[in-house]
């Protein structure tokens, strides 16, 4: 349990007329690339009903940014926090895609020495935490040209250029930026969560442009596709040394009134109800406490 020194203060964020509870930790919520903080609409309503303040980074200006830069405004933005709230104590940070990196990036990276940031656990949705095979396949002067083009209005904005977007370049496979993820190495003091999704049932409307499939880098270098995904993130790029993976796997339409398929892939993994139960379980139980 938390000492009294620990309690969250009623100046951090949250709307009037939620009565915030003693015992919650603060959520920050970092949205990924090309997306904006919208995507936690659905979180943020079940945030309120729990008392759990909350604030969201915002870095859609920071378009065409390089990943360590946007981690360098992530720091700023959580001083700022720190300093109008007056909440010292740790907090809680959930994360789509890229948005994990970012916030890695600051943690491990920038801060890993000093450990400044008082984080109590890291909750990442379909993360590329080993780089991504999309984006590297982005660059294939085979398959590269076809896979924009796919993508475009479903992931990728018009005109999109690989060239040009400094945060597809940091998160390739062998990005220097991923390479200092991977040596830098997860943080003791802070509790790592890993949710994704998977099609074990090679349902189409999972994620219809791959016709419900994955790209992914196999260990000989060649491209193939794995049910094993979200149909942008593999599984194999979401792994953390030593962290379990939960894995929540798509349904057929109709199926126990669960989740139209489409809802677990990785564009709507902040809108599914079930990944927002998993979130709720790990900032409200036993468990997420330190």
């Amino acid at each position: 349990m938390n000492s009294s020194a620990d309690r969250i203060p009623f100046s951090f964020t949250a709307p009037n007329s939620t009565a915030i509870s003693g015992d919650r930790y603060p959520v920050i919520l970092v949205h990924g690339w090309n997306s904006h903080p919208g995507i936690w609409k659905r979180l943020v309503v079940r945030l309120e009903a729990a008392g759990i303040p909350y604030r969201k980074f915002d870095h859609t200006a920071m378009k065409g940014s390089a990943l360590p830069e946007i981690a360098g405004s992530l720091h700023d933005y959580l001083r700022e926090v720190r300093e109008e709230s007056g909440w010292s104590g740790p907090v809680d940070i959930v994360c789509h895609s890229i948005g994990t990196c970012i916030v890695r990036y600051l943690l491990e990276v920038v801060d890993g020495t000093e450990r400044k940031q008082a984080v109590r656990q890291l909750i990442g949705l379909g993360p590329p935490n080993n780089g991504s095979a999309l984006a590297e396949l982005f660059y294939d002067a085979k398959r590269g040209e076809e896979i924009i083009n796919r993508l475009t209005g479903v992931f990728v904005p018009k005109g999109f250029d690989p060239a040009a977007d400094r945060i597809v370049q940091d998160v390739r496979p062998g990005s220097p930026v991923i390479h200092r993820l991977r040596t830098a190495g997860l943080r003791p003091d802070i509790t790592y969560r890993v949710i994704v999704t998977a099609n074990p049932k090679d349902v189409f409307g999972f994620f219809p442009t791959f016709e419900g499939k994955t790209w992914e880098i196999s260990e000989d270098g060649k491209y193939r596709s794995t049910l094993d995904g979200d149909g942008v993130v593999t599984h194999r790029e979401s792994e953390l040394p030593g962290i379990s993976l939960d894995i929540l796997p798509a349904s057929c339409d109709g199926e126990d009134h669960l989740p139209a398929p489409d809802q677990y892939c990785h564009i709507n993994l902040p809108r599914n109800p079930l990944v927002i139960d998993r979130i709720m379980q790990y900032l409200t139980s036993e468990a997420g406490k330190k």
